[in-house]
């Protein structure tokens, strides 16, 4: 059905209280000299696993030293979370501990990194790491460890690269927009399905919208025509959320007509199908893509930006090993099955499409970032894992540099909380990542942003340093071109 007036309210961020700060937050002259560069032919999706995410049972040392130690934490038989034998792909995982492996449950990622188009990048936290879900997932989605900033890492990218309160350059799949891409300067869509999204009108009635649409459009344009900031702001996103509300469902309508049997895989009107809240969430994606690849709405309504979630990693008990029924194994596979096909159908869209179609070369067009607002630690509990400090994030494409990034955390060195521990030192064998940096690079090398600097400020600049603080960027990692 429609969504509720309630709802299309708040999804479309008109009545939230920084709304009313107005576009011109971060106009800063000197920000935009920096953020000149746009994405171009270019889509980046975010996936966040709720929870926090196991990463010493998502990316495992096979042997050396880290072995042993991963060993004595983790117990076989009933209750154990022991992955016995990681999947090794055929193209060699090393770090500097030697071979590592994935969760047997990420067979699908690792096909795809076996093509080159996965880069595990290893050990990402922040100093003085926090433990609580929501605090933890507020830093990595605001992407700053200390300060009290309101606004996404995301948010602050849109807000600075041209897109006005009339854009709408990104789209949430879910109830509420992702404090990734929080800001004040634009508009973000947000759906469950395409083919159920539409303005809250009473359809037992439908023979007036075009009246009420009418109605809508003029109150906008007076909001647009007033001198003051927040109502030009209110009646640029009115208008353009009534616009895509119009617009975006004929995407699910093209999709359908000419992909259906794609469309079947993702859920279980095939019955090979997914059927998996992660696999629907990237089939609407591609549903947009597709359409905006082809130009089928206009172009400040083309959304190349997205977010989804999959949640359940708060695995504190009956998490599982390596059984196809176990807790993680499960998650595991809904995530990287719902990727591949994602990728594979993007793929296939682009196969046969002539040079200038906008659908040539797809896959190779999208890059989709994993995280997760914290790992776990290494001992396990009873049949669970604690919440713990550093794991590994995923990036993915048909660009990506594949390969292993960053090093393992050093699961034979714990700290007083049994987690291990995070460093900045570039003399440490076991250097952490700062997930910032994984950020930077994917703004500078993805999304065309010459000096990422000022969108992720440096804990030195709220007074930390030294070796447990992000001082020292790196927004060169190597994973794209």
């Amino acid at each position: 059905m429609a969504i509720s007036r309630r709802q299309f309210i708040s999804r479309t961020g008109l009545a939230s209280a920084g709304a009313l700060l107005g576009p011109n937050l971060f106009r800063n002259p000197w920000m935009q000299q920096a953020m000149a560069a746009t994405i171009g032919d270019r889509y980046f999706v975010v996936l966040f696993l709720d929870g926090g995410n196991d990463g010493q049972n998502t990316i495992i040392p096979v042997t050396s030293s880290l072995r042993t130690a991963y060993e004595s934490n983790r117990g076989t038989g009933p209750g154990g979370i022991r992955i016995v034998n990681p999947l090794v792909p055929a193209t060699p995982m090393l770090d500097q501990t030697g071979q590592i492996g994935f969760h047997p449950g990420l067979h699908s990622i690792a096909d795809m990194y076996d093509d080159g188009m996965v880069a595990v990048v290893q050990g990402c936290g922040y100093g003085d790491y926090n433990l609580s879900h929501e605090v933890s997932r507020s830093i990595w989605e605001r992407g700053n460890a200390f300060s009290s900033v309101g606004t996404g890492w995301m948010g602050r990218y849109l807000a600075n690269s041209g897109y006005l309160g009339s854009d709408i350059p990104a789209v949430n799949i879910g109830g509420s927009v992702s404090g990734d891409f929080v800001q004040t300067a634009t508009s973000v869509l947000v759906f469950d399905r395409l083919s159920d999204f539409g303005f809250p009108y009473d359809y037992s009635y439908g023979g007036d919208s075009g009246a009420k649409d009418a109605v809508f459009t003029a109150l906008h344009d007076a909001a647009l025509a007033n001198g003051n900031a927040a109502m030009q702001y209110l009646g640029g996103t009115g208008n353009s959320t009534l616009t895509a509300t119009n617009q975006y469902p004929t995407l699910h309508d093209l999709y359908e007509a000419d992909r259906s049997a794609w469309g079947d895989l993702y859920q279980n009107d095939d019955p090979d199908g997914l059927n998996t809240s992660t696999a629907r969430g990237f089939r609407e994606i591609a549903k947009v893509i597709y359409g905006v690849a082809q130009g089928a709405i206009p172009s400040s309504l083309s959304a190349r930006f997205f977010e989804l979630a999959n949640g359940g990693y708060d695995t504190h008990s009956n998490q599982g090993a390596a059984e196809t029924d176990g807790d993680h194994y499960r998650l595991h596979a809904e995530v990287a099955d719902a990727v591949k096909l994602f990728f594979q159908d993007l793929a296939d869209m682009s196969s046969g499409a002539p040079m200038g179609s906008g659908l040539e070369n797809l896959d190779s067009k999208v890059t989709v970032m994993v995280f997760s607002e914290f790992a776990r630690r290494i001992e396990q509990n009873d049949n669970g894992t604690d919440h713990g400090s550093q794991g590994p994030m995923f990036v993915i494409g048909g660009a990506v540099n594949g390969g292993v990034y960053g090093n393992h955390p050093n699961i034979d060195d714990i700290d007083d909380n049994g987690n291990t521990r995070y460093s900045q030192d570039n003399g440490n064998a076991f250097r952490s990542t700062d997930f910032r940096d994984v950020y930077g690079t994917i703004l500078k090398h993805w999304l065309g942003i010459a000096n990422p600097q000022p969108l992720l400020p440096l804990d030195s600049d709220f007074g930390y340093a030294g070796v447990d603080y992000w001082t020292a960027p790196n927004f060169n990692m190597g994973f794209l071109p």
